[in-house]
């Protein structure tokens, strides 16, 4: 029978990456401790080292980058309803004709 994939939670993952950043214990050993990977606590690890900035960037930064996702999904909108709008130009000429 296969083993049931885990799902591991943020703050676990982020305190696996401490621990691993210390060094204090091989990432053989936390492997070992906490029945994971290595793998996966080495791609934790780089993880945190790569996005770590962002989670002390200031509220403007954080706002800015919510407005481009947000202005991005109302362009996609945008381009939807344009293409349903000439589909149903083109629907009611042929019934007009």
């Amino acid at each position: 029978m296969a083993k049931k994939r885990r799902r591991h939670t943020a703050a676990f993952k982020f305190r696996i990456a401490l621990e691993a950043l210390e060094g204090s214990k091989t990432i053989s050993q936390l492997s070992s401790e906490h029945e994971i990977h290595p793998n996966l606590i080495r791609a934790w690890k780089r993880q945190l080292l790569e996005d770590g900035p962002s989670v002390f960037a200031g509220n403007g930064e954080r706002k800015q980058r919510e407005q481009e996702a947000q202005e991005a999904e109302l362009y996609e909108q945008i381009g939807r309803l344009k293409m349903e709008l000439e589909w149903l130009k083109e629907k009611v000429a042929r019934f007009g004709s």
